[in-house]
């Protein structure tokens, strides 16, 4: 059944076996997005250049520029959503790929049907944490400040480059600020219940978001709970 939601976006395969690409359009076409296609980094950065997606379908493993390198390049200069393809030994590359701001993963071989969810969970851009939050106006912490309307992100007063998952993350930690989220919530409030993600992917989000906050002095950005989960801190930053 089309999602009338997809109907409008439009997603790029990147990945150098042209089977793989050639299920992938057809599963993704059939759920009313549009694709288009490239076989390697190189081939697929020239196309986000001329007609931006609004999703990239990304292999890591590819000849000439990997995927690692293309998520390098495209995070430099913007928060494009990326959906990482990799191997199932590439434990490792899988977890780069994460810390470099991917915003999920699927380990081949797939079900066409799970990047379709994944690609729709992550298009859907906090859906799922603004019901939480409520209202949908500026979610001010401390020096923490989120615009769900723009998606835009700041520590005090300075606009922080952030990923959509990771947009997604916070803005659900802070619309509650009493409460501590286990990694289970987490992925449950975000993506919905069953929806299969490790607690090493999270546990890349917060440690990107600590990173990213960190440089500002954002030090306190997030509260770990050991045994339970995460919170948001108090976000008061580093004394003067």
């Amino acid at each position: 059944m089309t999602d009338v939601y997809a109907m409008s976006h439009k997603i790029l395969i990147v990945d150098d076996d042209p089977h793989i690409r050639q299920v992938l359009s057809f599963a993704l076409g059939k759920a009313g997005m549009q694709t288009s296609e490239a076989g390697d980094g190189e081939a697929a950065l020239a196309e986000i250049d001329a007609r931006r997606p609004d999703l990239v379908v990304l292999d890591i493993n590819m000849p000439r520029v990997d995927g690692l390198e293309v998520c390098r390049r495209l995070r430099a200069s913007g928060d494009l959503p990326i959906l990482f393809l990799s191997s199932r030994d590439d434990e490792v590359d899988r977890v780069v790929g994460l810390e470099l701001g991917g915003d999920d993963y699927v380990v081949k071989p797939f079900s066409p049907r799970e990047v379709v969810a994944r690609v729709s969970a992550i298009l859907k851009r906090g859906g799922r944490a603004l019901e939480e939050a409520g209202p949908r106006g500026t979610v001010t912490h401390n020096k923490l400040r989120l615009d769900p309307e723009a998606w835009e992100a700041r520590w005090d007063g300075e606009e922080v480059s952030v990923t959509v998952t990771e947009f997604q993350l916070l803005l659900l930690l802070a619309s509650l600020p009493s409460k501590v989220f286990s990694r289970d919530a987490i992925i449950d409030r975000l993506h919905g219940p069953g929806f299969a993600i490790t607690d090493r992917t999270i546990d890349s989000h917060i440690r990107n978001l600590r990173h990213k906050f960190g440089s500002l002095g954002g030090t306190d950005l997030i509260e770990t709970r050991p045994g339970v989960g995460y919170r948001i801190g108090a976000c008061l930053g580093q004394p003067a």
